[in-house]
């Protein structure tokens, strides 16, 4: 992942008119061009006004039918700081699948429009809740198996995790995955690169490339580029050997520890502070909104029948 830009990134880019993927015609694009963005995402509505969504499909190239099979599996994956999948593809239709639209930035954006890595305290709480959901999926038997930052969308209430199974969806189990598109080269565990089949610590692995990105700007740093506070989780998380990483359950509790005498167990949700996100941010988001409110559609019309008066004998 290359580092950001500072300066800021616009929240929304154009598409073509009259584009549409399923029943949904084209807003905008929510991801600039370049990086190691896992799929196609489009911000989009129905033509009735009634649903905005955020629309995913396949990069050209990949395999639509792992893809299919990936984005019906999404569904199983719940919780808070998810993106759930609504709504896929019909059989035999060209795969795509749409989840609820909120005002969200990629967290590579969102490093753009700050303009530098993110304060301790908003990477402390976006890792929160990214490893309170692999806590979640885990105890189900799920691996993610697409966390990278592009996966990482940021909204103003936390960041929604997407893109599941992006890394399965790019490969077969037994084939290299090193240099394929829409994976992040720095963020997929060693054992997942030479094709082994993705489970848990490939998805605490992930997690350590985002939290370094997070501070760095980049997914495969330095130890000593790492916060200080931070540095010992990360390094662990970005062990090569599997067995060298925490559970996510570990990392939930390092980064957001219970309180004395709590009686719950440690919530990513508790860091969900007014204040976590930085200024700039929050201005994106709000014009992302503005811009996605105000958007008009500009869709076919159908031919002009004159009306022709009846008459009466």
């Amino acid at each position: 992942m290359e580092r950001p830009r500072p300066g800021g990134a616009p929240a929304t880019a154009p598409v073509p008119a009259a584009r549409q993927i399923g029943p949904y015609h084209l807003i905008t694009r929510l991801d600039p061009p370049g990086g190691h963005v896992p799929c196609r995402r489009f911000i989009a509505r129905s033509a009735d006004g009634d649903r905005t969504v955020l629309v995913n499909s396949p990069l050209p190239g990949a395999d639509p039918g792992r893809f299919a099979v990936e984005a019906e599996a999404g569904r199983r994956l719940m919780g808070p700081w998810v993106a759930p999948v609504a709504e896929v593809a019909a059989p035999g239709e060209a795969p795509w699948y749409a989840v609820p639209y909120l005002p969200a930035l990629p967290l590579p954006v969102a490093l753009a429009v700050h303009g530098s890595p993110l304060p301790e305290r908003t990477v402390r709480a976006l890792g929160a809740a990214l490893a309170e959901t692999l806590q979640t999926a885990h105890a189900q038997g799920l691996t993610h198996a697409g966390l990278s930052p592009a996966a990482v969308l940021i909204t103003g209430d936390g960041p929604r995790l997407t893109c599941f199974g992006a890394v399965r969806a790019a490969a077969p189990d037994g084939e290299q995955r090193a240099g394929l598109p829409g994976l992040e080269p720095g963020g997929i565990a060693p054992e997942q690169v030479s094709g082994g089949r993705p489970r848990p610590p490939g998805d605490i692995y992930a997690l350590g490339a985002v939290l370094a990105y997070a501070t760095t700007g980049h997914t495969a740093p330095e130890r000593d580029e790492l916060p200080a506070d931070l540095r010992p989780l990360i390094s662990a998380c970005l062990s090569r050997d599997p067995a060298g990483r925490p559970t996510a359950a570990d990392a939930l509790t390092e980064l957001a520890p219970p309180a004395p005498h709590a009686t719950v167990l440690s919530s990513a949700g508790s860091l969900m502070t007014p204040g976590w996100l930085p200024g700039r941010i929050v201005a994106a988001l709000a014009r992302q909104s503005a811009e996605v409110l105000a958007a008009e559609l500009r869709l076919p019309q159908p031919p002009f029948t004159p009306h022709v008066p009846q008459t009466w004998n």
